[in-house]
């Protein structure tokens, strides 16, 4: 693996429309990310993670008219995504297209989690000829209370020790919040708080209030 700074971000598109592995920092953790619809790709993470096949990786928005052209934007959805994206909130939606969402089955079938993120991540969703599927960088062991990678450094340990072949880290320092997305369910019509994150679960009960 090799480090590179965020304004060499084309090489990691280049790598991820080439089939390899890349790290990207967020203002949470660093991000191991695949082309979605390259299934070889996206196996060598969950391999590599020790990750069970039923937790799906997250599909990163290029933008939101993506997210209403791809998904069911519930209102309550419409209304998160106008208050926190692009953010640190992801959403678990319905695609629209079952036959599309099938090429890209390790984000979720018929549901997938999705975000909009306001950073590297999000310019390489964004530049990429490819749709982006990532996860965070660390071991899936539960054992593990201290937390995906926030550090370049920590990649590296963590890329050693799972043996997961990776192009490039983009080394943007120390990922500051060292937490999760919020996760909202928004596949029915009450949307449901499934993980709390870094946008507090008082933000988004505000947020949808005037929905019900």
């Amino acid at each position: 693996m090799k480090l590179i700074r965020p304004d060499e971000l084309p090489l990691a598109i280049e790598a991820l429309e080439a089939g390899e592995l890349v790290v990207v920092p967020t203002r949470r953790w660093y991000m191991i990310c695949a082309n979605a619809r390259d299934h070889d790709a996206c196996a060598r993470i969950y391999a590599g993670k020790g990750r069970p096949r039923s937790k799906s990786l997250a599909y990163i928005l290029p933008s939101l008219v993506a997210a209403n052209e791809l998904f069911v934007m519930t209102p309550a959805a419409i209304r998160l995504a106008s208050a926190f994206w692009p953010g640190d909130l992801a959403m678990i939606l319905r695609w629209r297209d079952s036959e599309h969402a099938q090429q890209l089955q390790p984000v979720g079938v018929p549901k997938a989690l999705v975000t909009l993120d306001s950073g590297l991540l999000g310019q390489l969703a964004r530049q990429s000829r490819v749709p982006i599927a990532a996860t965070t960088a660390n071991l899936s062991d539960p054992a593990n209370t201290l937390g995906p990678a926030i550090t370049a450094a920590e990649v590296e340990s963590f890329v050693a020790e799972s043996e997961i072949s990776v192009a490039y880290c983009i080394d943007g320092g120390v990922s500051p919040l060292a937490n999760h997305l919020t996760i909202v369910d928004c596949t029915e019509t009450q949307a449901r708080i499934t993980r709390s994150g870094v946008v507090h679960d008082r933000a988004i009960n505000a947020a949808i209030a005037a929905v019900y």
